[in-house]
């Protein structure tokens, strides 16, 4: 009978053995080293909001989501500026995998979500990136870190911070996502995409930015819309000394005027023919203007 010569116990055989098993604990604890985990972190009120760190490299670039969205919607960013940047993506409270146990999502408990996430990964030269709601959110967080926050740079957003709204016109936005949240949402986004939208993109954004929580978007749409009303909004501004720069799209004009009168300083990069969703449908040409405008902020933090 043939004997099986891989059983054989010579001494060939048995560094063979050992060299294999060196081999892959090696391999396996760099998989475990490389693994990128999500992290959860604490918000003031108890809330846990969880985020991810990609990368390394100052200054660290917090992004932050808009209305009804998470951290899922910088998908095409996370490549691109982790190459050369510590990126930091989060999940608002009542948002992705975050905690939804509170009672009121406003723009201010939003802003120390993004504080606690900020402390929470050390970066002393920060520059907050927010789509949307996010724009106003990072604005209350700057507010709270004026030691770490060297610029803001607004995601199709803040056109106007002295948009005179109205508390009819608050009704009219809330009332359709009060009687049907999904139906209302979907025809509230909807006007925000561009009819070019790739055509699964545009269905998958309005799917899941209708299943979001009605509890959860109605009492954030209320807050950060009822700021305009107040004038909060421009307000806020007032007290952050640092350069914002938004990446828009052209779905609305600029108020560079009232913008101007509350910040340090404002400049905008539009985006011709785009939409609310620049950094999904148009993830090169956004890159590249973000990019741009993140040199901007760090060259001016330098002087």
């Amino acid at each position: 009978m043939k004997q099986n010569i891989c059983c054989k116990p010579t001494t060939r055989c048995s560094i063979s053995l050992a060299i294999c098993f060196i081999f892959l604990v090696l391999t396996f604890g760099a998989i475990q080293v490389r693994a990128e985990w999500p992290y959860v972190v604490t918000s003031p009120d108890g809330t846990p909001v969880s985020y991810e760190i990609h990368g390394a490299g100052e200054p660290t670039l917090v992004f932050v989501h808009g209305w009804s969205c998470d951290a899922r919607y910088w998908r095409a960013q996370l490549p691109y500026f982790s190459k050369n940047h510590r990126v930091v993506v989060l999940d608002l409270a009542g948002h992705g995998h975050s905690g939804t146990a509170r009672q009121q999502y406003t723009m201010r408990s939003f802003g120390e979500d993004v504080q606690a996430v900020t402390l929470a990964t050390g970066g002393r030269n920060v520059i907050l990136i927010g789509h949307s709601m996010g724009g106003t959110v990072i604005a209350e967080a700057a507010r709270l870190m004026p030691d770490r926050v060297i610029g803001l740079i607004g995601i199709d957003t803040l056109e106007n911070i002295e948009y005179p709204l109205t508390r009819e016109e608050l009704k009219g936005m809330i009332g359709p996502l009060e009687k049907d949240f999904q139906t209302g949402s979907r025809q509230f986004v909807s006007e925000m995409i561009s009819p070019r939208t790739d055509s699964q993109l545009r269905e998958w954004i309005l799917a899941d930015m209708s299943a979001a929580p009605p509890a959860v978007a109605i009492s954030a749409m209320n807050d950060m819309m009822s700021l305009y009303i107040t004038g909060e909004a421009a307000r806020i501004f007032d007290d952050i000394r640092i350069p914002v720069i938004t990446v828009n799209s052209d779905l609305w004009p600029i108020n560079y005027e009232a913008n101007r009168r509350h910040m340090f300083s404002f400049d905008a990069i539009v985006l011709k023919e785009t939409d609310h969703f620049l950094m999904l449908n148009r993830s090169k040409d956004f890159n590249r203007a973000l990019e741009k405008a993140v040199n901007t902020i760090s060259k001016k933090a330098v002087k």
